[in-house]
């Protein structure tokens, strides 16, 4: 199956019953997003909106919305590109077995983006931003965003597409500064290909142009969220994924891609800045508004009934959980390749990603004389934090099989396995003053924070207790003390005002409970709800690793510092409070869930859905 716009892939899904037309009015202010939120969260189809107010075009959402929604639309290259990426991680089997790997060979003439091709049907109308979907998804979002943009950008010293660079950067279309039909906002974080084509372009003087594409062949979407090898064209593995060549031009000096629904051209001038934001981001809080480059509009371009694809961007999981657990399914052990003695990496969805990495290593550094305690993990951290998007992560736990088999993508188990070897006086690494993630603000300042790497490797070390030890709920001034995981205590404590105050709390964990009591327990996290917190693992997920700046929120009972080395000989305390500095949580309004309603009563294009 090539699909040759996102039309055709809509029509696709709804004849084998995955999509569902809505037709009654919606308002892109607020009432598309959160239809979108309730019908993902109840594991429904995909949407393809039919009475925009305010537009004359469709637009669509929940296309990636499971997995096997997913697998179907790529269901004829699927397996076909995982045998590639494998073969580009070990192009020897494509000698030992010829015949097998003959397919793979021909299916790769796709990888051959096609220039000019006779037939563009992008470029049938222009338009104006104006005449966009301006879908704004919540309610402090500084305006109307762009979801699932393709960026397009290239290299200004290496021009042509096969040395360009396709990302999914956030794209603002209204509101703030922004001049209407001119002016658009370009945000993008750390470690992104556009940073590497901009740094260029600035220092030459010289305007970056770019091109939003958006829509098209649904392999063009996840190729742009594609943590491809350096090196590796996203348009190239678009044309394999999709079975069909990406195709594209220029107009007035810039790529066009021809099968998308709609482009937007424009320039980035050096050192120009506009504030962008807020945004509700895939952390579950806004992104707040700060400075980043801004676009000036050249064209905007659209095919004849185009469709404008859009998700939500909120607490996990939403449609981009399903992104990463395809790209997962995809690359299968293409991180283990890449590292030396990794074995797995699970960025944990459920706290927003890059806050919390969960790894499995290899200890083989003395044979000879087998270690009870990490060293070669220790050094694999230090690669896995040195490696891409991988950089980004906040919590790093590591481990290697020492006695029992462990699963990074088994959490409870993970942690349990994690947490009755550590030893938190040896075994807690921090790297400090650091950049984090840009949606992350429970550090310092915009990418400014903080890393720990907790390492554990041996024999078990201590049993974790399976219910809350009794004097934890006489100890004042916390209370509702509740077991999260085995050795896992979650407490409400006071509402955060200061640090000497933290450390005060800390001070009554040490003197109002005894080591017999704590002896059981590995992790205390003091947060401001715990009956939420603890109510399943995804809300302790959550709340721990993405309110938390390692450095200034891990403490410990009876702790110390030895030679510049922090450790603590009781259980290790976090404190996910909210802090007056952290972004607000993004939530629907109860008054638009109610406007939406109509949509999901009997007679409404969404009934039963639920």
């Amino acid at each position: 199956m090539s699909y040759n716009s996102l039309e055709s892939c809509l029509i696709d899904l709804e004849k084998h019953g995955h999509l569902v037309r809505v037709k009654e009015e919606v308002d892109p202010y607020l009432e598309m997003a959160a239809i979108h939120l309730r019908v993902h969260a109840a594991g429904g189809p995909a949407l393809l909106f039919e009475n925009v107010k305010g537009s004359k075009f469709r637009a669509a959402s929940n296309i990636f919305g499971t997995v096997e929604r997913s697998k179907f639309i790529f269901r004829d290259t699927f397996k076909l590109v995982q045998q590639l990426i494998e073969l580009k991680n070990n192009p020897i089997k494509a000698i030992q077995s010829p015949i097998k790997n003959m397919r793979t060979g021909w299916a790769a003439i796709k990888a051959f983006p096609l220039k000019h091709p006779s037939h563009k049907p992008v470029l049938a109308n222009e338009i104006a931003i104006s005449d966009l979907p301006l879908i704004q998804h919540w309610p402090k979002d500084g305006g109307a965003f762009v979801t699932l943009p393709q960026v397009y950008t290239e290299d200004i010293d290496a021009p042509g597409i096969m040395h360009a660079n396709l990302g999914m950067y956030r794209i603002q279309l209204t509101g703030n500064d922004y001049i209407l039909k001119k002016e658009i906002g370009l945000h993008y974080q750390l470690h992104r290909g556009i940073g590497v084509h901009q740094t260029k372009a600035n220092a030459k003087g010289l305007p970056l142009k770019v091109s939003c594409f958006v829509g098209g062949p649904p392999a063009h979407t996840l190729a742009a969220v594609m943590p491809l090898p350096e090196g590796m064209s996203e348009m190239a593995f678009a044309g394999v994924l999709g079975n069909r060549r990406f195709r594209y031009t220029y107009v007035d000096g810039f790529a066009v891609s021809t099968d998308a629904d709609f482009v937007i051209t424009g320039e980035v001038l050096p050192g120009e800045l506009k504030p962008e934001g807020p945004f509700g981001d895939h952390l579950g809080y806004y992104s707040l508004q700060h400075p980043f480059p801004l676009m000036h509009v050249h064209k905007v371009y659209a095919r004849k009934n185009a469709i404008w694809p859009f998700t939500v961007v909120g607490r996990p999981p939403q449609e981009d959980t399903s992104f990463g657990a395809l790209i997962h399914e995809l690359t299968g052990n293409a991180i283990a390749k890449e590292i030396p003695g990794v074995k797995e990496v699970h960025a944990v969805d459920a706290a927003g990603v890059h806050p919390l990495l969960l790894a499995v290593g290899s200890e083989r550094y003395t044979p000879y004389n087998p270690t009870q305690q990490p060293a070669e993990i220790l050094t694999i951290a230090n690669h896995i934090l040195g490696t891409g998007q991988l950089s980004l992560a906040k919590y790093l736990f590591i481990t290697a099989e020492y006695d029992a088999p462990v699963n990074a993508h088994n959490v409870p188990a993970f942690m349990q396995y994690i947490l009755e070897r550590i030893d938190f006086s040896r075994d807690v690494h921090f790297y400090t003053n650091t950049s984090i993630d840009t949606l992350d603000y429970s550090g310092t300042g915009l990418n400014k924070g903080s890393k720990v790497v907790l390492a554990a490797y041996g024999k078990p070390i201590r049993s974790l207790c399976t219910e809350v030890p009794s004097s934890m709920h006489e100890c004042l001034p916390f209370y509702n003390a509740q077991l999260a995981l085995p050795g896992v205590v979650v407490i409400s404590a006071p509402a955060y005002s200061s640090e000497a105050e933290t450390l005060q709390l800390i001070e009554c964990i040490n003197t109002g409970l005894s080591e017999d009591a704590l002896q059981n327990v590995a992790l205390i996290v003091l947060c401001d709800d715990s009956g939420f917190t603890a109510k399943n693992l995804q809300n302790f997920l959550w709340v721990t690793f993405t309110r938390s700046n390692p450095s200034h929120d891990i403490h410990g009972i009876h702790a110390f510092v030895e030679h510049k080395h922090w450790g603590c000989k009781g259980p290790l305390v976090i404190d996910a409070r909210i802090k007056p500095y952290h972004a607000p949580a993004v939530e629907v309004l109860p008054e638009t869930n109610k406007k939406i309603d109509k949509l999901f009563a009997k007679g409404g294009s969404l009934y039963g859905i639920e």
